[in-house]
């Protein structure tokens, strides 16, 4: 009989939509600093190849083509651009109540300086930069949203250190 193995996987990829897929790939690559893998190109619908053939088991028979983009962020996970054409072009309404993605986190520990590069690209800052620690250790966070309206976290520092410490127990 198999031994049942639990063990965490790793995060491949996250795919986002948004309204222009090369004002996207510039925010990104210019704010984040993401690697580009794939510039932005066009996929139409068809049965002949693999990847379109899993186009239309995702999207439907329906779509006829959209635009994607391949990005990575320095630590390898991939980020992936869509835009459709006849998608809604706003992001919709900041609900964080309802179920479903909230929101992705990204780190950096210059976060004063890439919240002012996001706002200069057409971003936002939705709330002042909090510590979790005050006058303890250097442990910062931030909620923003690109130009397209898309809800994000910056922390300071990784994600297992900031927590480990127990952020909450006090």
């Amino acid at each position: 009989m198999p031994t049942k193995t639990n063990y965490p996987k790793a995060f491949s990829h996250i795919g986002i939509t948004v309204p222009n897929i090369k004002e996207a790939v510039k925010f990104y690559s210019e704010v984040m600093g993401w690697y580009i893998i794939m510039e932005p190109s066009t996929v139409k619908k068809e049965k002949e190849t693999a990847i379109g053939q899993m186009c239309i088991d995702v999207f439907g028979e329906d779509l006829e083509e959209f635009e994607i983009a391949h990005l990575a962020t320095s630590d390898g996970t991939g980020i992936e651009l869509f835009s459709f054409p006849h998608g809604i072009k706003e992001a919709p309404e900041f609900n964080p109540f309802n179920t479903g993605l909230f929101h992705f986190c990204i780190q950096d520990p210059n976060i004063e300086d890439l919240i002012a590069k996001i706002v200069s690209y057409g971003g936002k800052q939705r709330m002042p930069i909090r510590e979790y620690y005050p006058n303890e250790k250097p442990f910062k966070m931030c909620y923003v949203q690109d130009p397209f309206g898309i809800v994000f976290e910056i922390y300071t520092h990784s994600y297992e250190l900031t927590y480990s410490s127990g952020a909450y127990s006090k």
